[in-house]
């Protein structure tokens, strides 16, 4: 089992334009979600649709490639790991989130 590992594919449509920041480090983040959509028949033999929102983040020159290639709605295939941390917001409450960590970016052309 020591060969398994953190890793995450998906196919899906950008749901707005993606965020983004420079750090106070001088970092550039890329923050967006995308949307995967699984379709399936229920048990009264009706076709359904099943849509997950993810929330991506990319860093650096990956950053710079969502920056000026992924607009809202475009279709894109990511690779990357599973990220989960936790904060507090502005009223002291603690907030977790998961997220997936870009590590590879594919523009399908159509």
């Amino acid at each position: 089992m020591n060969t398994l590992k953190n890793n995450v594919q998906l196919s899906g449509n950008v749901g707005k334009a993606p965020e983004i920041k420079i750090l106070s480090t001088g970092k550039k983040l890329a923050k967006f979600s995308i949307a995967t959509r699984e379709t399936y028949t229920n048990h009264k033999g009706e076709k359904v649709t099943d849509t997950q929102w993810h929330n991506i983040v990319a860093w650096g020159k990956m950053a710079d490639v969502v920056e000026q290639q992924v607009p809202k709605g475009k279709e894109i295939e990511i690779e990357g790991k599973l990220s989960s941390r936790c904060y507090e917001d502005k009223q002291g409450i603690k907030k977790y989130i998961t997220e997936i960590v870009c590590r590879e970016l594919i523009l399908p052309e159509k």
